[in-house]
């Protein structure tokens, strides 16, 4: 492993990634796969009379890199609204693209500073986001 990239945090997160059982009855699922290396995350949200998460339930099976970013984004999910999650998702991606010199508004993404440069990675980072963007959307759909 290169140690600049899978540094102790994100091993550490990788380890301990929150609501990491499905809901049995969600509002919105989504389940997202990186072709590249075949992680997939799986997300399922339900929302309260406000639009904002209220519950969430994920089946992660990927990279450290992917198991890292799913732990960020629930840790900090809750409350969230579908459009803060759409932002978080956009911000990820035009991050990691280059095109945004800042990480994303959502705590804890600094710490994918060092994948910048591998592009191959980026995919896996940005699973549990798409997911979490597309299931709340659908949510909060659902609940109109």
């Amino acid at each position: 492993m290169n140690a600049p990239l899978y540094n102790m945090e994100i091993l550490r997160l990788a380890a301990a990634i929150p609501h990491h059982e499905r809901l049995a009855q969600p509002g919105g699922t989504a389940e997202k796969r990186s072709p590249v290396c075949g992680s997939r995350v799986t997300v399922d949200i339900a929302v309260d009379d406000a639009g904002k998460v209220a519950e969430v339930g994920m089946l992660v099976r990927a990279c450290a890199l992917g198991q890292a970013s799913a732990a960020l984004m629930g840790e900090a999910v809750l409350g969230r609204t579908p459009a803060e999650l759409a932002a978080a998702r956009d911000q990820l991606t035009a991050w990691l693209a280059g095109e945004r010199d800042a990480p994303p508004e959502w705590p804890g993404m600094q710490l994918f500073v060092p994948a910048l440069p591998h592009r191959g990675r980026h995919a896996s980072i940005r699973l549990a986001f798409e997911a979490a963007a597309e299931a709340a959307a659908q949510a909060a759909e659902a609940r109109v």
